[in-house]
C-alpha cells in the first residue's frame, strides 16, 4: 500500500511517467493535501487546470477541479486497502474517474478513448511502482470494473 499510495501522491514527478501529463507543479500545501497546476496533452488538446488534491496516508489520494477550461468538473480518486494476508506486499487499489467536458465534442472524443487512456494511466503508475520500489509481489488482477 504504502509504494503505490507513495507513487500516486508525487504528483509533482506526473510529467515525468504519467501519459499525456506535460507539466505538473506542486503548491499551496496544508495539512491535508495541496494544489497541483497541470498541463495535460490529448492530441490535438492540451488544457491547463488546477486539482485541489487531498491526502489521507496511506489510504487515499483526490483529485478534483472544478475550474478547468476543458472540464466543468474531474474527479481522480485512488484508494488504497491491504491484499492477501499471506502476501504482505500487495494492495486493492480502487481507482475512480469522473469528468464533465464543457464540449459535447470534447466529451464525445474522450469516451471514444477512455478505456484506452485509462489503462495506459494505470499501467504508468504500475510500472513507476516497479521502477521504484521492484517487481510486484504478484501479478496485478482486475477484481471489478465498473463505469459510472
Amino acid at each position: 500500500m504504502q509504494d503505490m499510495y507513495s507513487v500516486v501522491a508525487d504528483v509533482s514527478n506526473y510529467n515525468k511517467f504519467v501519459p499525456y501529463v506535460k507539466k505538473s507543479h506542486v503548491h499551496s500545501r496544508d495539512s491535508g493535501g495541496f494544489k497541483a497546476d497541470l498541463i495535460v496533452g490529448f492530441p490535438p488538446l492540451n488544457e491547463a487546470y488546477t486539482s485541489r488534491v487531498t491526502l489521507e496516508p496511506v489510504s487515499l489520494v483526490k483529485s478534483e477541479c472544478h475550474d478547468g477550461r476543458l472540464f466543468n468538473y474531474l474527479l481522480n480518486e485512488w484508494r488504497f486497502s491491504p491484499g492477501l494476508k499471506d502476501i504482505p506486499n500487495s494492495c486493492v487499489l480502487d481507482f475512480k474517474v469522473a469528468f464533465r467536458f464543457k464540449s459535447l465534442l470534447h466529451s464525445n472524443i474522450a469516451n471514444l478513448f477512455f478505456d484506452l487512456i485509462c489503462d495506459q494511466m494505470e499501467n504508468a503508475f504500475i510500472q513507476e511502482v516497479g521502477r521504484r520500489s521492484g517487481p510486484p509481489s504478484i501479478r496485478s488482477h482486475v477484481l471489478t470494473s465498473k463505469r459510472s
